[in-house]
């Protein structure tokens, strides 16, 4: 026997209605990253003789990203722009490392661009 029109139209519009959840569930993590606002930070260097020849980027987990410097130094009087941070959270750790081995650390709001000023008075983390 023969299935009328309307209990195959029933079918597909239950079948249709199921794509259509999963689809909607299958792009929510998607449309969470895609709505994460860039975040950037401007790092200056006041310092007299530091340079900065590391630059990490690290969030919530404490796990630090890749050196986001390429080979290029941040020298004492010049100015840095890291842009398009990516912020899984509700803040990223900026960390700069310099030519003694030593860090500083300062932490951008996400979807907020930062202003990070060193100078001779920051306490670096030498590991001691």
């Amino acid at each position: 026997m023969q299935k009328s029109f309307a209990t195959r139209l029933k079918k597909y519009r239950v079948m249709f209605f199921f794509l259509l959840l999963a689809g909607l569930v299958g792009a929510v993590p998607l449309l969470s990253s895609a709505c994460q606002p860039a975040t950037s930070v401007v790092i200056t260097n006041n310092t007299t003789g530091l340079e900065f020849r590391h630059l990490y980027l690290s969030g919530s987990d404490n796990n630090w990203g890749p050196d986001q410097l390429n080979g290029s130094v941040i020298s004492a009087g010049s100015t840095y722009t890291q842009n398009n941070l990516s912020c899984g959270g509700t803040s990223i750790r900026v960390i700069v490392e310099d030519q003694n081995g030593c860090f500083l650390y300062q932490t951008v709001t996400c979807g907020e661009s930062g202003a990070w000023t060193i100078t001779n008075d920051a306490a670096p983390d030498c590991g001691n």
